[in-house]
């Protein structure tokens, strides 16, 4: 309670009260994001809005009868899994294993990343005595991609550290499919490309039917829901199937255009300063996993140069962009009130061992105030799709480290979309469990599904070339014009 603060504590409460949010700060946060997302769907602004809202070319969740043997490969961070499943309605079973990407390649070439995937790839199929087999194939591609059909995704932009030359405005798949060539060992049949919040949204739909928003909360920060298909103006596929498209709504990038500078700090202006993304994806830096632990440690080092935190003495990590892990930040908040055991470990391994009492109370309340304010951000970005959706109950299945494992993330989540969310709005926050891996396989288990579904109906014939008028807008980041085509080469005979 202030009132039991020390003289201390209490300069460091006034120092970071710029990190609390107000009522009217979330509302207007809200607002803005709605903006946006409009901004995002409509053609016409969509290559100047922030949040793209890229359709993703997937229509349906799965309805209980997909059967098969998948696999699925998904690709979002430093390490990247491959995985083979077996589906048999709501059944499943599920075999995976992580392979890791070092700097060099992460940093590399295009070629090189994929070549990795690839060669990844092929012994994981020879181990599991699979490397004869075709199997359809899910892609799990958690970058920003302006997607052109469920097989056809190009990269934006690079995110999450990495830089990989040749594939910002490149289709991924193609990138996949002809490093899969050059190995001449293994085959795949792509059947569809999505991002990590699809595959959560699919994952946690396939066991529970009311899930019509996936969001990650994790390295990065994005969500997916599903949406009326006149209202995604981008989408463009006149194959017959329900009247809406899950929308990829990459609201990372929500406030790169000075929308939310109202309430950032210098501190979030030096966090994005050293990022290697600078300028870019600036609302992700203030809520996801990869940025959090640096949050901390910018606010932490000025009040260290304030002399309120550490009597001024800093050190070399403390200093140092990036040394303060995410992980302390999740450990710290949940020391019990009055205990200090991780908050001691961590100024240990930050080279901080003079610390007192008093400064682990302070790093206590920047961690706290951090993650407060981080859960506060992603509650509004949350309640302002619910509220857009308006449905009596939605089910947001939810995935990444920050969900997962920070102790009061998903309470106080909860606490505050309750606080946002219209009269008669009912919501459920769903665990996604192996969301973005499992879900992709899904994916291309319903893509399976709808295609046999047309086939038996006899229906298809060839395509008919889309004119240029229909095709979408010049994109503002790589200045590339878009070409689409239907993801199965077909259209439907009516």
């Amino acid at each position: 309670m202030p009132g039991k603060m020390s003289d201390a504590q209490r300069k460091i409460d006034l120092a970071t009260r710029s990190l609390v949010l107000t009522n009217d700060q979330i509302s207007k946060i809200s607002n803005l994001l709605l903006n946006e997302i409009n901004e995002g769907l409509r053609r016409e602004t969509n290559p100047i809005a922030s949040v793209k809202c890229y359709p993703t070319f997937v229509r349906d969740v799965p309805d209980g009868t997909e059967k098969g043997k998948f696999m699925a490969l998904d690709l979002g961070g430093t390490n990247f899994r491959v995985l083979v499943i077996d589906i048999d309605g709501e059944k499943f079973a599920m075999d995976n294993e992580i392979y890791s990407i070092p700097v060099e390649i992460m940093t590399g070439t295009g070629e090189q990343l994929f070549d990795h995937i690839a060669a990844c790839m092929s012994t994981f199929m020879t181990k599991r005595n699979i490397k004869d087999m075709k199997l359809p194939l899910g892609f799990t591609f958690s970058f920003p991609c302006r997607q052109e059909g469920l097989t056809k995704a190009r990269l934006v932009s690079w995110t999450k550290g990495f830089c990989c030359s040749g594939v910002e405005g490149e289709d991924v798949v193609t990138l996949l499919r002809q490093a899969v060539k050059r190995r001449g060992d293994i085959d795949i049949d792509v059947m569809a490309v999505v991002n990590d919040t699809t595959g959560t949204l699919m994952s946690c739909a396939h066991k529970n039917r009311e899930c019509r928003v996936g969001v990650i909360i994790g390295t990065g920060f994005n969500a997916c829901y599903m949406e009326h298909k006149k209202n995604a103006e981008l989408f463009h596929e006149d194959l017959p199937g329900p009247d809406q498209v899950i929308v990829n709504a990459e609201w990372g990038a929500f406030g790169d255009n000075g929308v939310l500078d109202f309430f950032r700090t210098d501190w979030d202006d030096e966090v994005n300063t050293y990022s290697l993304n600078k300028g870019r994806q600036l609302f992700e830096k203030m809520i996801s996993g990869m940025y959090m632990g640096e949050l901390v440690r910018s606010i932490a080092a000025d009040l260290c140069r304030r002399g309120l935190l550490f009597g001024g003495k800093g050190s070399t990590q403390l200093f140092t962009p990036h040394l303060f892990k995410s992980a302390y930040v999740s450990a710290i908040e949940g020391d019990p009130d009055g205990d200090f055991t991780n908050v001691i470990k961590a100024c240990e391994e930050m080279n901080l061992s003079h610390a007192t009492k008093e400064d682990y109370e302070g790093i206590k309340m920047i961690c706290h105030r951090i993650s407060l304010r981080a859960a506060h951000l992603a509650s509004a970005a949350i309640a302002t799709l619910l509220n857009r959706l308006n449905r009596p109950h939605t089910t947001v299945g939810i995935d990444g480290s920050v969900f997962k494992y920070h102790p009061n993330f998903k309470t106080v989540m909860n606490e505050k979309i309750l606080e946002l969310v219209n009269p008669g709005v009912e919501f459920e926050l769903m665990l996604s469990e192996d969301g973005s891996g499992r879900g992709a396989a899904l994916v291309a288990a319903v893509a399976v599904r709808q295609q046999e579904e047309l086939r038996k109906r006899g229906r298809f014939r060839k395509i008919t070339p889309i004119p240029d008028s229909m095709k979408p807008l010049v994109n503002g980041n790589n200045g590339n014009k878009s070409t689409t085509t239907n993801n199965n080469n077909a259209e439907i005979v009516n």
